[in-house]
């Protein structure tokens, strides 16, 4: 499989379907909102932009099944699947946050190959492909330098389904806002992991996530010299429910905090 070829049309279907989401968002009707669950909302300006992405993907790669957010095509068991969110940061759009994307990903049996994270507002595409590096329209980017947490930014995210993490995830947030450079809840997960992957910050945790929310970036971040792991430190984590994505220089400072403050409970 020549990853490298699939890459561009990949691209041209992030952004033919970022294209219908600008669009629609300049008269989006917040009644046409729907609830998946608590906080977890749908429009069918996701439903339509992930069939755009599904019609061009299946022509491109037709051996190639689909997981999909909003499930508008039959889920198969093959090798190679395409990993698709599209429109992560659907709050952030409805509200007319300008911080959400197009995330593609190309997985072979579990390991992502290919990643696309389209940010639509800032028309920016992040790509990469395993072996082949990680760019920002077009350039190179790398994770930042930095190796202390007293000077990270620190991108996090709010779970719809706190359950009984509640407490210690609060007093995580508490203990970095208190020790680093600050917090930032992006809205977005694919797009917090790439803006770890080009230095504009230097961690992003979350989890009660999907592999939808996360395939793309996580590939991004590690062609771009971070690193990505689940809470224990462990390298499963795109079907695990939470992640921790880094530019590895302070990696283990964050697991250190967040397995201090769960043994303390």
């Amino acid at each position: 499989m020549n990853l490298q070829s699939l890459l561009e049309p990949t691209v041209a279907a992030a952004k033919d379907a970022g294209a219908f989401i600008r669009k629609e968002r300049q008269h989006f009707d917040l009644g046409k909102v729907e609830h998946k669950g608590f906080n977890d909302l749908v429009s069918y300006v996701d439903k339509e932009a992930e069939k755009i992405i599904v019609k061009a993907l299946s022509n491109l790669f037709p051996e190639a099944g689909f997981i999909t957010e909003e499930q508008t095509v039959e889920q198969v068991d093959t090798p190679w699947k395409w990993i698709v969110d599209p429109l992560d940061g659907t709050t952030n759009f409805v509200h007319g946050i300008p911080s959400y994307a197009v995330s593609i990903a190309l997985a072979k049996d579990g390991v992502v190959m290919l990643g696309v994270v389209y940010e639509v507002g800032r028309d920016e595409c992040f790509t990469a492909y395993r072996g082949g590096g990680a760019f920002c329209n077009g350039r190179p980017i790398r994770v930042s330098e930095v190796d202390a947490l007293s000077k990270s930014l620190i991108a996090t995210g709010f779970p719809y389904y706190l359950g009984n993490r509640l407490e210690a995830h609060f007093d995580l947030l508490k203990d970095l806002v208190l020790t680093s450079h600050g917090l930032r809840r992006i809205g977005s997960a694919a797009v917090d992991l790439c803006y770890v992957a080009c230095g504009r910050v230097e961690a992003y945790f979350e989890y009660n996530l999907q592999s939808y929310d996360i395939a793309a970036g996580t590939l991004v971040l590690e062609e771009a010299g971070g690193k990505v792991s689940n809470f224990q430190g462990g390298p499963v984590f795109l079907f695990a429910g939470e992640v921790v994505g880094s530019n590895g220089r302070v990696h283990g400072l964050i697991l250190e905090k967040m397995k201090a403050l769960a043994s303390s409970k």
